[in-house]
């Protein structure tokens, strides 16, 4: 109990200073994948491709650990394959990568439908969604697809999405990465509200899509959609709000 508070106490210091985990990616035992399942990585996930051996051990336990926690429900004909399971775990851990807690406890099952669906939401047919009430984020496959297949268009679903759940959990949850995560997007919303030359700057850009500018929590799932994507076109033309996202995701490799 006591080495425990003097951890906390201890991370917390290094925390301020440094603004990321003592540590992410200690595990003894890590889970593993099939060959068919790493291939299925290699095929369709190119963030995969750039992680050095050890990080994608890590990064393959972590896909593995998310696919067993997960329900994942086909609805409209869809029966749920491996390559669904891989995919779509994966995109939650390419973006929880930098997370220590990477499981995102607001999402308890996966469903995926084959195309757009209606939702009751609003009455209205989505690509896409996260519904907390029910911890469920719902997928069309063929949009999340085609997320993967222009990896430079800043248009990428599963990335969307799943920045939306990350988001609430980290709202919820109290964990160092959550809050880390939390206190990033606070600190990015007052930095756009209080440098007006910036927003300018930024309405006045190509490099947002305007759906960016809904509000300030779908700026920043545009915003990480572009990070991932395009990173270096993005710390080049918007270097501060780059290095927040980074701070944000806690992003130290794979050339971020």
């Amino acid at each position: 109990m006591v080495l425990r508070y003097a951890f906390k106490l201890i991370e917390m210091a290094y925390v301020i200073k440094h603004r990321k985990p003592l540590y992410t990616h200690f595990c003894l035992f890590k889970k593993k994948l099939s060959q068919s399942q790493k291939s299925i990585l290699r095929q369709g996930l190119p963030f995969y491709n750039k992680l050095d051996l050890k990080h994608k051990s890590s990064f393959e336990h972590r896909v593995a650990s998310f696919i067993k926690d997960k329900d994942f429900l086909g609805r409209d004909g869809v029966k749920v394959t491996e390559e669904m399971k891989v995919l779509i775990s994966a995109s939650a851990v390419m973006l929880t990568f930098g997370f220590r807690d990477f499981y995102i406890g607001l999402i308890s099952k996966i469903v995926i439908y084959p195309s757009e669906f209606y939702s009751k939401i609003n009455d209205a047919y989505h690509k896409g969604e996260f519904n907390p009430k029910f911890k469920a984020l719902v997928l069309s496959w063929e949009d999340f697809k085609k997320g993967y297949e222009d990896g430079t268009d800043n248009i990428n679903l599963a990335i969307h999405e799943f920045t939306h759940a990350i988001h609430l959990n980290s709202m919820k949850e109290r964990d160092v990465s959550s809050t880390i995560f939390s206190d990033s997007f606070e600190e990015l919303s007052k930095m756009l509200a209080d440098n007006e030359s910036l927003r300018k700057e930024l309405m006045t850009s190509d490099y947002f899509r305007n759906y960016a500018f809904t509000n300030r929590f779908e700026f920043l799932a545009v915003a990480i959609e572009n990070f991932i994507e395009t990173p270096q076109e993005f710390k080049i033309q918007f270097p501060d709000i780059y290095k927040m996202v980074k701070q944000m995701l806690n992003y130290n490799f794979a050339g971020y």
